[in-house]
């Protein structure tokens, strides 16, 4: 195996630019929630791509944004740590748009990496432009970047050029065996990808006002002697206002979130699944370190530079 090569890759972005999307592109399979919605990735989350001559280890991070909660202080520390020992940092844009303050806040963390650390700048969104035409604001976003990093156009969402970013990216890692077994696509638990899914319906279902104060607790995760997966579930959120809206009238609220979710969830196990959902207020809770470690969040100290 002296031509194996194993590659870890960094995916670094502003929310909402394609990261968890692209991560499922390149799988061929969802591992990772998805919505239009800003602040979906909430946690790093490993996605593994494996042939006989690479494996590509990709951490999909969260988007790196201005923090106006202890959530986003978490996200963000999630998102920067999971840079440090990386062979690749895939640094996604939207190539739709000129770079905004969060754009320039990542070239600036970029700049403070090790050279020895490889640098791709993945312009998403290819679709949205002729074929003979790249996007205008490229340059801009190149701006932010050492001489030596490589630039590739791509669209996650229609899988164009992922092939060549997979070869580029393989050129960019080392010589090294495998460290995850051929079959492994993810290291996430399939309850801890349940919680997310039940998360992204509920991105897609619920208003505008609500989403973001969304949190969600597998109280129980057990197959049944008939073969089929239950799942009971909490959904918290921070006011007494909002619990009222993922409920809904009659409960149609939460039965549609609870059907959108297991469907998803049923897709990904490859099993049936009962899903039981109810929801609960916790007050603040993206404010509060104790209520955001019994959701998951594990608050570690920051580490210093």
């Amino acid at each position: 195996m002296n031509d194996f090569r194993t590659g870890f890759v960094a995916i670094i972005g502003r929310p909402n630019v394609g990261k968890s999307t692209l991560v499922n592109a390149l799988l061929g399979q969802k591992i990772a929630a998805v919505s239009p919605k800003p602040q979906t990735t909430r946690k790093r989350q490993l996605g593994i791509l494996t042939s006989d001559k690479y494996q590509l280890v990709f951490v999909d991070t969260p988007g790196i944004h201005k923090a106006r909660h202890k959530l986003g202080e978490f996200l963000n520390r999630e998102a920067e740590e999971s840079l440090a020992g990386m062979d690749v940092i895939l640094w996604l844009v939207d190539s739709s748009v000129p770079p905004t303050e969060e754009d320039r806040q990542i070239g600036l963390l970029l700049g403070k990496l090790p050279r020895r650390t490889s640098l791709v700048l993945a312009a998403n969104k290819l679709d949205l432009f002729p074929a003979d035409e790249s996007s205008p604001h490229l340059e801009a976003y190149q701006a932010s970047l050492r001489r030596d990093a490589r630039v590739i156009s791509i669209s996650a969402a229609q899988n164009q050029n992922l092939d060549d970013l997979i070869e580029l990216l393989v050129s960019l890692s080392p010589f090294r065996a495998p460290e995850f077994e051929e079959d492994q696509v993810t290291d996430s638990y399939e309850r801890d990808i349940a919680a997310d899914l039940i998360r992204e319906a509920c991105l897609h279902k619920l208003r505008e006002e609500v989403p973001h104060g969304v949190g969600v607790r597998i109280d129980e995760f057990k197959e049944r002697e008939n073969g089929m997966l239950y799942i009971g579930a909490t959904i918290f959120v921070e006011r007494e206002s909002q619990k009222g809206i993922v409920i809904g009238e009659g409960g149609k609220m939460l039965k549609a979130i609870g059907s959108a979710a297991r469907k998803e969830i049923e897709e990904m196990g490859g099993r049936p699944v009962f899903l039981e959902l109810r929801a609960k207020v916790l007050k603040d809770w993206r404010n509060n370190e104790n209520a955001m470690q019994r959701l998951g969040y594990r608050m570690g100290k920051k580490k210093r530079r």
